[in-house]
């Protein structure tokens, strides 16, 4: 598993690291441009995940009026919950999706990142990528991406914050009753997820390479900017549904 870990995840990225690196001699630069290059790669699935995420989040009445409906069928509740998913074309997996597939990139990137901002061995880079001889790890002159930075924890926090409120579920109404417990309970963990990631992401932050802290900021800059326009164009398809105040079906 370890060999397959390097052959195909670990030795391409540390050889595109190094690669751009004798290209753009600065690491922060170089991150930026790894960055770029995997949300590309991953941006269909990001907007299915996020478009995931708003389509479940609308759907909270309905799921919520299915157990109100079956309360003491278990097994009704789940048929036609999987049916409301179907005829929305929601899958609450889709949501996941994109994170599973970049963990273990984040992972390889980790490694590529305290490996080659330090590195004194070069013997991983293909034959048609030049040996710089050794990597400089600051970056723009300010940052030393080799050791924590706290701006670059702080941005990343900050982002992750933004990020989360955007998707935040709303509180259920008062005059929902009983019937908007689900609904209020589910917008509160949302709001609890919206200060705990931050500092979760702060954290791991002032632990990590300033690189991958740097990687971190600039992949969930990048989500919620994602986010924004997705919530634009929902906006401008909302708009073109009504015509002198009527509603066209």
């Amino acid at each position: 598993m370890r060999e397959l870990f390097i052959t195909f995840l670990y030795q391409p990225i540390f050889n595109l690291f190094v690669g751009l690196y004798d290209v753009i001699p600065d690491v922060g630069i170089v991150i930026l441009i790894i960055t770029v290059a995997i949300k590309l790669a991953l941006h269909p699935l990001s907007t299915k995940s996020i478009k995931a995420q708003r389509a479940m989040q609308a759907l909270q009445p309905k799921m919520k009026a299915i157990k109100e409906q079956y309360k003491d069928d278990k097994q009704a509740q789940a048929k036609e919950t999987m049916k409301l998913y179907g005829e929305h074309k929601v899958s609450p997996l889709s949501s996941c999706l994109p994170i599973l597939v970049q963990l273990p990139v984040f992972i390889a990137l980790y490694y590529v990142l305290r490996d080659g901002l330090t590195a004194d061995s070069f013997e991983l880079l293909y034959s048609f990528v030049p040996n710089p001889g050794s990597i400089n790890p600051i970056s723009l002159g300010l940052f030393d991406l080799s050791q924590t930075s706290v701006v670059l924890a702080v941005l990343a926090a900050g982002t992750q914050f933004f990020q989360a409120k955007l998707m935040q579920t709303k509180r259920a109404p008062k005059e929902a009753g009983t019937g908007g417990k689900d609904e209020d309970m589910s917008a509160m963990m949302s709001k609890q997820m919206m200060y705990f990631m931050p500092i979760i992401t702060l954290f791991i932050g002032l632990t990590f390479p300033g690189g991958l802290t740097l990687y971190w900021f600039l992949s969930t800059l990048f989500m919620l900017l994602q986010q924004l326009w997705i919530m634009r164009g929902e906006k401008q398809e909302d708009g073109k549904g009504i015509v002198e105040g009527e509603l066209v079906e």
